[in-house]
């Protein structure tokens, strides 16, 4: 499923307009990464929990010339579903 067939689905299930559903989506959007961006999270019963952690660096090597590599430390978005989510895709 793309973006639009997001937004189209959102506004059946909703009875809202495509562009009320594509608005209400864009701004869920644009709350997570706000919040993941202040070092909070963004907790959802039952679907799961947003949150940004931190990747130490590391050194790795380069597999085509061999050389050691320095990656810098990082901090990615991760998403860790809810139970009842979990259950709901393991039916």
């Amino acid at each position: 499923m793309n973006k639009s067939e997001l937004i189209t689905s959102m506004a059946e299930k909703s009875k809202l307009t495509k562009k009320d559903a594509e608005l209400a989506l864009k701004a869920f959007i644009e709350t997570v990464e706000e919040t993941l961006e202040n070092k909070d999270k963004v907790q959802l019963v039952g679907f799961g929990t947003f949150e940004s952690r931190v990747r130490k660096a590391r050194k790795v090597r380069n597999p085509r010339t061999g050389e050691p590599l320095d990656i810098a430390e990082t901090t990615v978005p991760v998403f860790k579903p809810g139970k009842e989510f979990k259950d709901k895709v393991n039916k």
